[in-house]
Formats: C-alpha cells, sequence, structure tokens
C-alpha cells in the first residue's frame, strides 16, 4: 500500500452508500466527473477521516512514443483489480467491484441478486445471478407498464420492505458478455422512489428452449430461493434471514424455466394483480 501512496494522486473524495465508507482517488482530477457515473444508485459526499474501502485509479493515455498507450490500473486497496488501455473498461471493474463491495457490507440492508419492478403497489422479486436473464425479464415488465426499481440487487430493509436500486439496465444484447446501458426512460418507463412490500417473487432461469410451466412454492422453498441470491449471506447469516422472514411470510413464490422474457410478462403481472 505505500507503494500505491506514492504515485502521485492529485484529486479524490469519500461517500458513503447504504452505510459503507468508500474513498476514491485519481492522478487525473478530470475523470473524476465521469468516475461518478459508476457510484450506487444512492450515495452522498462524506468528509470522515477513514473509509471501508479505497480505490485507487491510475490513468493511462498516450506514452512517449507515437502510437503507444499507457495502461490505465485500478487499486482496491492493496490490490490491482483493473488495467487495461480502454478507460471505460476500468470504470466498468470499478462499478462492479464497487457494487458488490457495498452489498456485501451495508450494515443497514440485505442485498440479495434481482431484478425488481413495482406494479400496483407491491414489488415484484427476479432472483438470480449474472446470465439468468432477469435484467431481459425486467426490461420487458417496464415496457408493459411495471416500474423499475433495479435489475441488479432488491435491497431489503429490515421489515422486507424493498428499495430503489435503480441504475441503468445493462442488457446482453446477443450471446456474448456485451452489455448496452438504456436509462429506464428510453424503455418508455420510469424509476420508483419509496419502498414497498414484497408481493411476488418469480424464481426463473432462462432457457433457450425453456418452458413456462410455473408451480407454487412454499414460503419455506421462497425463502432458501432469496438466500442462495443474498450477497452478504456468509457474513451476516442472521440479519439476512431476519430480512427475508418476513416477506416470506406474506409474498407468493412461483418457480419455472422459461424462454424469452416477453412469453411470460402478462402472467407475472397478472398473478401479482
Amino acid at each position: 500500500m505505500k507503494k500505491i501512496d506514492r504515485l502521485g494522486w492529485t484529486a479524490g473524495f469519500a461517500f458513503t452508500s447504504f452505510g459503507v465508507r468508500v474513498g476514491v482517488r485519481v492522478n487525473d482530477a478530470s475523470v473524476l466527473e465521469s468516475l461518478v457515473e459508476y457510484l450506487p444508485p444512492v450515495w452522498r459526499t462524506s468528509t470522515v477521516a477513514s473509509v471501508d474501502k479505497l480505490y485507487s485509479l491510475l490513468v493511462g493515455g498516450e506514452g512517449t512514443r507515437p502510437g503507444v498507450r499507457r495502461f490505465s490500473l485500478l487499486y482496491s486497496d492493496a490490490q490491482r483489480i483493473g488495467r487495461s488501455v480502454d478507460l471505460a473498461e476500468v470504470f466498468e471493474v470499478f462499478q462492479s467491484d464497487l457494487h458488490l463491495h457495498v452489498a456485501e457490507m451495508s450494515p443497514r440492508r440485505v442485498f440479495v441478486h434481482a431484478g425488481v419492478v413495482g406494479w400496483r403497489g407491491q414489488a415484484i422479486l427476479i432472483p438470480g445471478r449474472s446470465f439468468s436473464g432477469k435484467t431481459s425479464l425486467v426490461a420487458e415488465l417496464v415496457k408493459a407498464g411495471a416500474t423499475y426499481y433495479s435489475d441488479e440487487y432488491a435491497v431489503l430493509d429490515s421489515k422486507g420492505m424493498v428499495h430503489p436500486f435503480s441504475r441503468p439496465l445493462a442488457i446482453r444484447e446477443g450471446e456474448g458478455p456485451q452489455q448496452t446501458k438504456y436509462r429506464v426512460e428510453e424503455l418508455g418507463g420510469k424509476a420508483g422512489h419509496g419502498p414497498l412490500p414484497v408481493g411476488l417473487v418469480v424464481v426463473s432461469q432462462y432457457k433457450q428452449d425453456g418452458k413456462w410451466r410455473p408451480r407454487r412454492l412454499s414460503a419455506g422453498q421462497g425463502a432458501l430461493a432469496l438466500l442462495d441470491n443474498t450477497v452478504s449471506i456468509r457474513r451476516q447469516p442472521q440479519f439476512a434471514f431476519e430480512a427475508v422472514q418476513p416477506l416470506a411470510s406474506h409474498a407468493e413464490f412461483v418457480k419455472s424455466d422459461r424462454g424469452e422474457a416477453e412469453q411470460v410478462v402478462r402472467y407475472i403481472l397478472d398473478r401479482a394483480s
């Protein structure tokens, strides 16, 4: 860490997000405005003297020889987590690591890997990790009139209410890992603001030839599906259980593989009505 501290940092700031304190420093102050766009949806600047996590971004760019570019490097505390001549790629690594860190370490909220929309005063949760198809399903639900809450995490409080985490939707187009980001307004939708009770949880995995045959899960089975996707389950299992338990007691759970998202949207909205 002492070696990193000597690399010539010129600007930085501290902020808090969901109770987690984070610091960012850079060697080029001009990138800070762009970097802010990759912070969690809910954050505020802070004047704390110490932070839980420090990110250090060494911006590369044109080298001393024509046609040669220097790598941009990203450090999380003393560990290098990003290296690329494309600064946008380093920003994406920063966002992914930062959001996961906040989800893991938040002392006030329980984060579940899930898409979330609001519908008629209640939330619909779609738990699942990357490549499960949750973002595409959230996008189709938004196009059908649901209110956007998240395509990444369901943020639960101790009463089982879900709070917004409304970043731009990162939609995969095609078979590869590349994603295109869309603001919810570009999909004809709007983002939610206040907490909602959870009315329906859809445990679903996209498969190319998947058939939609939904079956109901018990409250216990549904709670296990949520806990299986809870980020902090190993670090604070009791806290996670206390947040999921009230949700599981009143929400309905259905499970099925599925094909394309638009084929199941009407069923989900009718079921949640």
